[in-house]
């Protein structure tokens, strides 16, 4: 009885059909559960406080500091590349722990032949490793480590966004802030213009007071013209920060005022040892140092033997004749000359270790230099946050008795000019005084690896708006 051709080709369309839904459920399934040890996508759950964190639509109204953060969390293209990242790695174990299973193949084949003949056979093979000395051992070893810094890297790319999101929200108030100060100075020098033309119209001064006092008026104007860009431009950064186009309008709620921060004093020998336990990017170096050394064990253990359990079944219809037969079996490899290939994979593998732990090493040492450097940084901002307090109320008072006097006719201008002059400085650096203290704070806490929610709290509470602050200072006596 010869073979059907059509009934040969339903067997293998059904065989197709098989494997075809086989895969689909593979590419569905997580039998080893490799996506458990991912941590969550980068976003800071803050309990209700702006609704759902990765909201499509942006929030109604002007944002505050928490907002900014979680936008820039969910929305900015680092963190989606880390999180996809980390995920491809938390595959590359299930691609390594697969190596502990069984693996089954099916084939069948039908063909016919002029004129006449015709032959079909159908097989199923089954392949098992019992032994290979440690080699996927070695390689499930690696790629766990591998997904572990992989998980410590996206921690850190957060903490990295997280801190250019506080510093776009910061210099963007900052600069707003300073666009409010040179308007400020803008008006001051208009009026000492008005003053010092009207007591030239009276006689009572020269061409040259109303003339300084033009040229301070056009200064000042200048610079709010510059300000203004400047503004503009921290605000597309802020934008872009969110994952929007730059000319879009980002509006920013005020900060809490509060009183002048007290002094920062803490152990920095505690603090370098702190940050060491907690910094992301040196658990991950640590886990590419273990994922080096399982690769040397990887490499050693490759030129070993290896023993496999097999086993066949096949049956084969040629002109009516079915035949049939199965083997089952053991196989020992044993690799004897490779062309010396793998003693030089084991020299690059301890090498690539030797790498992995210098690099280590380099950034033990970078933590303690981040620590101490961001450390000084805040006590010499928490001192100089303090006295450019004094300075602007002392230049306030200054500019008021300096006008003052020029209108009732007893002081020159250049005393005017200079003390507006000063006053201009001092508002300036009263504004970066308070801009360097955000800031400075939110790095010493990524330097800690501690830039959390909390932290962004204590922001809230204590940090000072430039422009609030600058617009109730300037009305104190």
């Amino acid at each position: 009885m010869r073979p059907h051709p059509i009934r040969s080709i339903r067997c293998i369309c059904t065989l197709l059909c098989l494997w075809s839904g086989l895969a689909l459920a593979e590419e569905t399934l997580d039998p080893f559960g490799t996506e458990a040890a991912l941590p969550l996508k980068p976003a800071l759950h803050l309990g209700g406080a702006i609704g759902d964190p990765c909201a499509g639509a942006m929030p109604a109204g002007a944002l505050n500091l928490l907002e900014v953060v979680n936008l820039a969390l969910c929305n900015n293209p680092q963190t989606r590349e880390v999180w996809a990242s980390a995920r491809a790695q938390a595959a590359q174990v299930g691609v390594s722990k697969a190596g502990y299973l069984p693996s089954a193949g099916l084939s069948a084949s039908g063909n016919r032949t002029s004129p006449g003949t015709g032959q079909r056979s159908y097989g199923l093979t089954l392949s098992y490793l019992l032994y290979d000395f440690g080699t996927r051992a070695a390689d499930v070893e690696s790629a766990q480590q591998l997904l572990a810094a992989a998980n410590a890297t996206q921690d850190s790319t957060v903490q990295t966004v997280f801190l250019q999101a506080v510093q776009a929200f910061y210099q963007t108030q900052a600069t707003q802030a300073a666009l409010d100060a040179a308007l400020e100075s803008e008006r001051a020098a208009k009026e000492s213009f008005a003053a010092a033309e009207a007591r030239y119209r009276s006689g009572s001064a020269t061409p040259a007071d109303k003339l300084q006092a033009q040229t301070a008026y056009s200064q000042a104007t200048l610079n709010s013209i510059t300000a203004s860009g400047s503004s503009n431009n921290a605000k597309g950064t802020l934008a872009n920060m969110l994952g929007l186009d730059a000319n879009r309008n980002v509006m920013l709620a005020a900060a809490n005022t509060a009183a002048v921060p007290a002094s920062f004093d803490r152990d920095v020998a505690a603090l370098i040892e702190e940050a060491r336990l907690r910094r992301p990017d040196l658990q991950a170096a640590a886990a590419q140092v273990k994922a080096a050394q399982a690769g040397v064990d990887a490499a050693r253990a490759a030129g070993k033997p290896s023993v496999t359990l097999t086993a066949s079944t096949n049956q084969t219809n040629s002109v009516g004749v079915t035949s049939h037969g199965s083997s089952v079996g053991i196989n020992l490899s044993v690799p004897l000359f490779s062309g010396f290939a793998p003693t030089y994979r084991i020299r690059a593998a301890e090498a690539q270790m030797e790498a992995q732990s210098a690099q280590l090493e380099r950034l033990r040492l970078q933590v303690a230099l981040d620590v101490w450097t961001a450390y000084q940084n805040l006590t010499t901002a928490s001192q100089s946050l303090r006295t450019t307090a004094d300075l602007l109320n002392s230049a306030e008072q200054s500019e008021r008795v300096a006008l003052g006097r020029y209108k009732a006719g007893v002081g020159s201008i250049l005393d005017v000019l200079n003390a507006q002059s000063a006053l201009a400085s001092a508002r300036q650096q009263r504004i970066q005084s308070t801009f360097n203290w955000n800031i400075i704070r939110a790095t010493l806490a990524q330097a800690m690896g501690n830039l959390d929610t909390s932290l962004l709290q204590n922001l809230s509470d204590y940090s000072q708006q430039p422009g609030a602050n600058f617009q109730r200072e300037k009305n104190q006596p």
